[in-house]
């Protein structure tokens, strides 16, 4: 489980505050690739994610790698300020290595969920090549919006919305997107930032087999009780009386 957040105190300080060494060197990757991409032909190909490249050529970096390609300025610009805003606290609750941890297992598991998606729902995507942070920072978002719940976020720099709120709409645009546009598979790495991100906060266990195994011990500890008449803190002494003769 993710470490408690701090009590919450007033500040009126311009941004989230310093950036760590974590997060300039995530924003310095970002940006190396990003002129790579201009610079070294198929750097896209290669390293972004292509669904098919990944389920029948065994390219699974492209899984990490696709999150530190853009296509454009605008995208890797809004990307990495997004990063800074949300993460930056993040990182300061709690500490660099879970921060790290979430950030790449938010990042992939949106990955891999697209790949499924795009076999499964969206037959003529597997081909598409998807690149962008997106789907780690929406699971900053979402862990944003459930650690400061009520914290305005400025949606189009213009209208302050509670960040709970504004996860919710950002949630329900990248569903609708997935399943209505046909272009629809990069929205589904969006959402599939949001749910990974979600599973992962609340601690659910992501082994079917280690879950059904657990769930079996527990009805066998319940049955062994029930059995035994185990009572927690011990029987009553009057109930205790009239059941030994």
């Amino acid at each position: 489980m993710p470490p408690r957040p701090y009590p919450r105190v007033s500040s009126y300080s311009f941004g989230p505050g310093p950036i760590s060494t974590a997060l300039k060197t995530l924003i310095a990757a970002n940006v190396v690739l990003f002129f790579m991409q201009r610079l070294v032909p198929g750097t896209t190909l290669e390293l972004g994610l292509r669904p098919v490249m990944v389920v029948e050529h065994f390219k699974i970096w492209q899984l990490v790698t696709y999150m530190f390609l853009h296509v454009g300025l605008l995208h890797i610009l809004f990307n990495m300020l997004a990063l800074w805003m949300f993460g930056a606290e993040l990182e300061r609750i709690w500490g660099t290595r879970y921060f790290l941890k979430f950030y790449f297992v938010t990042g992939g598991g949106a990955a891999i969920l697209t790949v499924l998606l795009s076999y499964f729902f969206s037959l003529g995507l597997q081909d598409a090549v998807i690149v962008g942070a997106s789907g780690a920072i929406y699971g900053l978002l979402l862990a944003y919006a459930m650690y400061f719940p009520e914290r305005p976020i400025y949606m189009y720099f213009v209208f302050p919305i509670p960040a709970k709120y504004f996860v919710l709409i950002m949630g329900a645009l990248a569903f609708y997107s997935s399943v209505a546009d046909a272009g629809g598979v990069a929205h589904a790495t969006h959402l599939g930032g949001l749910v990974v991100g979600y599973f992962y906060l609340k601690g659910v266990r992501l082994h079917p087999w280690a879950e059904v195994k657990y769930r079996y011990l527990k009805w066998k500890i319940m049955r062994a009780r029930k059995r035994f008449d185990v009572y927690q803190g011990g029987r009553p002494d009057d109930d205790w009386n009239r059941r030994v003769h």
